[in-house]
């Protein structure tokens, strides 16, 4: 297909960033007009190598969707801080939602502004959660030995040069309890040259990431399209160099929600040795209205898209990342929807399965009302310890 052929030979190039709607020279002047207002409330930001992949006579074209602004965005919806996330901020630049995670937020640029970002609020100019002084942070996770794993995320942290990324990591390892380091990233999909071209981002996995404690990067793919010859020999890199890749991906409507193209994507990512991690649930964040769907449709989604692929490809887990936890969506029936806590901020909720009424028309966890069941997996939990349904209501 001619739109998946590279333009001017920028392959092995840095790529152009584009800030601007007219850098956009595809989109048609009435189509600038009337995207102006998004690109004011949400920022625009994307590059010629990732536009190249966009089929422009397409009109609903799934990377286009990624990158290219919608007037829908501007419908009133949603929540800013949709999951609540600067409830679990601990120190500057630091979150602490789980017992055994934190994370650092080290950057608020990414190489490209996905429209259904759900940390827009980053990217705003009056936001001070991100820092570029990570001390406060790091003192932080010395002080506390049940953080075993640090995520680093923003903003992207690759978009950042090795030798502002190397000293974090560095550091990072100097902490004894600290066995997983985790980069959150699109760049492999982004811009895939600025891994390949860099010898000294190998060399830092190649020292930092060991046998006994690894760095893994989150890679961030929603559409097997996405996964190019560049994209590709980037993942590459990455392995040869020692980092564990995995791949999370939110389920966005227009992009990933047909059960073949989400198998495909799949099934693609475990043939080159880089496994289907988290599906997420898109979040109700403000300006996300074109992207999200109903919980139960996405779900079944999903699971459509996971018979198809191998059993590699099928380990992937739908959740959704509420204030309280990572709750999967785990079953279906024709009456009830059931859920589980693959994560909780309080341990009471670890493991704690839930059954609630069928609602076709829920878009987040909020919106089931009618609890049916709920229960600790752990027969031993004493009566004390145990949250009864009226604790379990009021704690949201």
């Amino acid at each position: 297909m001619n739109h998946l052929i590279m333009k001017n030979n920028i392959t092995d190039k840095k790529p152009k960033y584009l800030t601007r709607l007219n850098q956009v020279p595809e989109l048609s002047q009435e189509e600038r007009e009337q995207l102006e207002p998004v690109n004011d409330k949400f920022i625009f930001r994307s590059n010629d190598y990732y536009n190249s992949l966009i089929d422009w006579n397409d009109p609903k074209d799934p990377i286009r969707k990624i990158i290219i602004p919608e007037v829908q965005e501007l419908e009133e919806w949603g929540q800013l801080d949709a999951s609540n996330e600067e409830q679990y901020t601990r120190a500057k630049g630091l979150e602490h939602k789980y017992d055994s995670t934190a994370l650092l937020l080290v950057n608020e640029v990414c190489a490209a502004y996905c429209r259904f970002c759900f940390r827009k609020r980053l990217f705003m100019d009056d936001n001070e959660e991100v820092t570029k002084d990570i001390s406060e942070g790091l003192a932080y996770i010395r002080e506390h030995p049940e953080i075993n794993n640090v995520l680093l995320t923003g903003g992207d942290p690759l978009i950042m040069s090795t030798s502002k990324l190397e000293p974090i990591i560095r550091q990072l390892r100097e902490v004894e309890h600290v066995r997983i380091i985790r980069i959150g990233t699109k760049i492999p999909a982004f811009n895939p040259m600025r891994i390949y071209n860099d010898e000294s981002l190998r060399e830092m996995f190649r020292q930092y990431s060991t046998g006994q404690k690894r760095i893994y990067v989150m890679a961030h793919f929603n559409h097997p399209r996405e996964l190019t010859p560049e994209a590709v020999r980037g993942l590459e890199f990455l392995l040869q160099a020692g980092a564990i890749v995995i791949n999370q991906t939110p389920m966005i409507a227009g992009v990933n929600d047909d059960p073949e193209v989400l198998g495909r994507l799949f099934n693609e990512l475990s043939y080159i040795g880089v496994p289907p991690y988290y599906v997420f649930h898109c979040r109700p964040t403000l300006g996300n209205k074109p992207y999200t769907m109903p919980v139960e449709k996405a779900y079944e989604i999903f699971e459509r898209a996971r018979i198809v692929g191998s059993g590699l490809a099928k380990r992937a887990r739908f959740v959704m990342s509420h204030q309280t936890g990572k709750i999967e969506v785990v079953g279906l029936t024709e009456k009830n929807i059931y859920f589980r806590y693959q994560r909780a901020a309080d341990n009471r909720n670890s493991a704690r399965f839930m059954v609630f009424r069928r609602n076709a028309d829920a878009y987040w966890f909020d919106d089931y009302t009618e609890l049916v069941d709920d229960g600790c997996a752990f027969e031993d939990v004493s009566h004390e310890d145990s949250w009864e349904l009226d604790d379990f209501m009021n704690a949201f």
